[in-house]
């Protein structure tokens, strides 16, 4: 019997790559691989990486950069998507039942996130290189996806594009107010209750 010295439990290990071998081929063909650009399918292959190396930083990075979204994704589910709207596609009965149901992953991711805190800890690195990450996804998903997408809000807030400002500026006010203003304050935070092991 073989067995598996870590911090994480093999079957935790095996569970998450296993749901990454369903996941990616079903959304690669019905959404399109631009659909990975989105923070929280970034999230699952970094969390599988952390999982893997059993290394804080890239479940940090997700700590501060996605965790704060999932909060807000799952407030909006149990709404019924009156909060904000941002989970209507969950509702949408046109929408297969089984695409719908891979995407209650958001329903795990920060729970998940949180026990990989307690057992990893936080990487003080987190912040330089979640922003440096943001950096280089929203103007690729400003390059590449569809503004009705409006995959990370890199055309607006809510579920299209805005049109009080001109889209670049938009999107420069995007990068610099994120890491002011959602990485900074869980940073600081996360770094006070967790420590890096």
């Amino acid at each position: 019997m073989v067995h598996w010295q870590g911090k994480i439990p093999f079957w935790i290990k095996l569970f998450i790559t296993l749901f990454l071998c369903v996941l990616v081929p079903v959304y690669w063909r019905h959404y399109g691989p631009t659909n990975f650009l989105w923070g929280s399918d970034i999230a699952l292959f970094f969390i599988c990486a952390s999982v893997w190396l059993e290394k804080p930083l890239l479940n940090s990075m997700m700590a501060i950069g996605v965790l704060p979204f999932e909060l807000v994704w799952i407030a909006d589910f149990f709404s019924g998507s009156h909060l904000l709207g941002v989970t209507s596609y969950m509702f949408d009965g046109s929408r297969a039942l089984y695409l719908r149901s891979l995407s209650l992953y958001h329903l795990m991711l920060p729970p998940f996130i949180i026990f990989l805190l307690f057992r990893l800890g936080y990487d003080r690195r987190a912040l330089l290189a979640q922003t440096l990450l943001t950096w280089v996804v929203l103007p690729l998903c400003y390059l590449v996806t569809d503004p009705a997408d409006n995959t990370n809000f890199a055309f607006g807030l809510g579920n299209g594009p805005q049109s009080f400002m001109p889209p670049l500026l938009y999107l420069t006010l995007e990068m610099l107010l994120m890491p002011t203003v959602i990485f900074l304050p869980a940073h600081l935070l996360l770094q006070r209750v967790f420590r890096r092991q």
